[in-house]
Formats: structure tokens, sequence, C-alpha cells
């Protein structure tokens, strides 16, 4: 973290900081953020239900920016409890936007606002969701994406280590594996995986810029849930893997989006570095 106190430094918020992006977004602060203080923030500061304390440290702290990674996120959690999901992602992130009316202010979102229909989406496509989680991050977005000095951010799976071991994706499988289970994935539904140390970096170039509107941030590699498996199985040799390969037509649960792939055009053109392969940055990566 950037542990510079200079007054002369604007202070920027960090939600969502015991997240897997919003940890790393701390992480990366350094060289990232020379001009920032940086304020990690968690549950122990305020929870995003909760207007009342959330306004009373804003009012506090006074933020020049803020970077909104906090979310209930996994899909699961959002199905379960849908009431808790829209006071935290809706309801949190409308009385944040508010608070930073005057600031600029970047939401994390989601691919998979998109139903999955046709892959390749734009940040011109329609959006329709399936799910809960889906529907909460769209309302968010919309609050978001009324103020012209507020960044809306959508992306994909993100790999990486999270502050609590638990949180990012390839954590929960290798977890799984752990405890001697068999996971299945399909080879027909896709996502554009990236590493979650890009997507934290691609934010602080966008807030570094003064970037507005929408943008899409992923991998640039389309890649079926199997495929990933098996990026995620070779980058840990150590670890014993049963895996095996299931076509959607065999799936009966809840409606999920067969290919929420996304173009990344947009962003990529801001941008000093290219967005990775994953299979390749899996590959590569020491």
């Amino acid at each position: 973290m950037n542990e510079t106190n200079s007054s002369s430094c604007p202070l920027v918020w960090v939600t969502g900081a015991t997240g897997l992006i919003g940890g790393l977004v701390v992480q990366s602060s350094a060289g990232n953020a020379d001009r920032w203080i940086v304020r990690p923030l968690t549950r122990r500061h305020f929870d995003l239900s909760d207007a009342g304390s959330m306004s009373a440290c804003f009012h506090r702290e006074r933020p020049s920016a803020v970077i909104h990674c906090g979310a209930l996120s996994k899909t699961p959690d959002c199905e379960r409890e849908p009431d808790m999901a829209q006071r935290i992602n809706v309801d949190g992130t409308r009385h944040l936007a508010e608070l930073a009316a005057e600031i600029p202010l970047i939401f994390l979102s989601s691919d998979m606002v998109f139903d999955g229909r046709k892959g390749g989406y734009l940040e011109t496509d329609p959006v329709n969701p399936l799910s809960i989680y889906a529907e909460t991050k769209i309302e968010g977005e919309q609050y978001i994406l009324k103020n012209p000095l507020h960044t809306v951010v959508r992306t994909s799976l993100n790999y990486g280590a999270s502050p609590t071991g638990n949180r990012s994706f390839n954590e929960e499988m290798l977890a799984a594996w752990g405890a001697g289970k068999t996971l299945s994935f399909f080879i027909d539904e896709f996502r554009c995986p990236i590493p979650a140390v890009v997507t934290a970096r691609v934010l602080w170039q966008l807030l570094n810029q003064g970037a507005r509107r929408l943008y899409h941030v992923a991998g640039s590699e389309r890649l079926s849930r199997w495929d990933i498996a098996e990026c995620v199985a070779r980058r840990h040799p150590g670890i014993v893997a049963p895996r095996k390969a299931e076509s959607r037509a065999s799936y009966q649960g809840p409606p999920r989006p067969a290919d929420t792939s996304i173009h990344c055009s947009r962003v990529q053109a801001l941008l000093p570095f290219s967005l990775p392969r994953f299979s390749e940055w899996m590959a590569d990566v020491s």
C-alpha cells in the first residue's frame, strides 16, 4: 500500500479491500498510485448496507476518489439472500455514488450482465441478466452512469490470490481438489478470464488518466470453463485435480449464460500494455 502521508496527496478509497480485486488494487498501489494516499476499506470500517456509517466515514475522511470493489459477489449467495444482495450491490452503490457525486468513482461490474446468447459483447450491447447477482450489478451500473464523473468497469473471471484465501474462482477450485472432490466443467460455456493483478493495474490506469464512461476489462482470449480449469491445473502441478468435461446440454440448474466473452478494444486503446491471453499468462507467470 502507498504509505505517503503528504497532505498534498489526495485520498482514494478502495472498498472491498479483503476481496480479490480490491486487495490487489491496494497491493499494487506502489508505482501505480504515487500521487494518492490509498485507504483500504472493509466491513470493519462500514457495511455497504449501512448508509449511516458509510456517510459518517465519508464526511470524516473526505476522499478525492473511490474505487468501489466491494460487493456481494458470489452468485449462489445472491440467490440465497436477494434482499442482502439488493442492499449491498444496489442500495450501497447508489448511496456511495451520491456521496461521491463530485469526485471520480470507479464501479466494478461483471460480464454476467449479459445473457450469453451471442458472446463477443461490446459496451454498447444490451444487457439481459439471468441471475440476481447480474440484476443487482445492472442496477448499480445505472446509478453510476448517471454521473459523468463516474466509471463502470465490467470484468470477467479474475485469477489470483485474495487476502482471505477463498475469494477467487481458482482458490475455490484448488480447495475442492484439495478435499478430494471431482469437479465438472462445461466445454461449451465461455468467458474471458484475466489475472486480477492486471485488472487492478487497469483500474489505476483509468483513475490516473481521468477516464470516464463504461469499459470492458478482461483477458484477450475466449476460453471454455474446461479450458480454464486445464490452465489452473497445469499451473499447480503438485495438486491432484480430478475433473471431467461436461456439456451444458446435461445441465438442469438455474439459468446460466453460455458465452459472456467480451471485447475490450475501448479500454485497450487507453492502456500502455496489452491485455493478456490467459493461457499464455498462466504458462509464463513465475
